[in-house]
């Protein structure tokens, strides 16, 4: 596995490199071909508390966990084990997914910038995948967001997918 790591207004030091890929190597059992994934680990600090943000691209998925902490290797401890929970739990869903679609699609490209005008402070550029609503559901629940936008491949037309308050999931498709 490939893992980048940068810091976010900390200099990461060899030390915290080496848990965080010493760490990393626990979900590598879990992966196929581990060697063509890439984890990228963003370590951030505000105040005295520190985050850890792991991101793992596969092939038709993104596994994604976000943990803050005041010390920053429970902050990794606690985002590893999300993201082992997460591979777990999905593990059956996902190679049942892949086995249903073989399509080959590509990685997301996403492209972020910040910006102060008109109140918008994030924006993304997000490559709209097609899948299925049930897919869809998935990758949000991997991701954990609150929305999830698609292309419906039922209806061939833009869609978002996204948490209900009371529960459930509810689907927005564009006319």
């Amino acid at each position: 596995m490939e893992i980048i790591i940068r810091g976010n207004k900390i200099e990461v030091t060899n030390a915290m490199r080496d848990y965080i890929k010493e760490k990393l190597t626990r979900i590598e059992k879990y992966l196929e071909n581990s060697e063509d994934v890439r984890a990228n680990v963003v370590v951030k600090v505000k105040g005295h508390f520190q985050t850890v943000e792991i991101t793992i691209p596969l092939h038709n998925f993104i596994i994604r966990s976000e943990e803050t902490q005041d010390d920053f290797y429970a902050a990794v401890d606690k985002a590893i084990d999300i993201i082992e929970r997460q591979i777990r739990k999905n593990k059956t869903k996902i190679k049942a997914k892949e086995a249903k679609t073989m399509i080959d699609f590509s990685i997301m490209n996403i492209e972020e910038e910040d910006y102060e005008e008109n109140n918008i402070i994030k924006r993304k550029k997000v490559e709209v995948k097609p899948m299925d609503e049930e897919e869809a559901i998935l990758q949000l629940e991997l991701l954990g967001h609150e929305f999830y936008l698609f292309k419906n491949v039922d209806t061939d037309k833009e869609a978002v997918v996204y948490k209900r308050k009371n529960g459930g999931y509810g689907l927005i498709e564009s006319e």
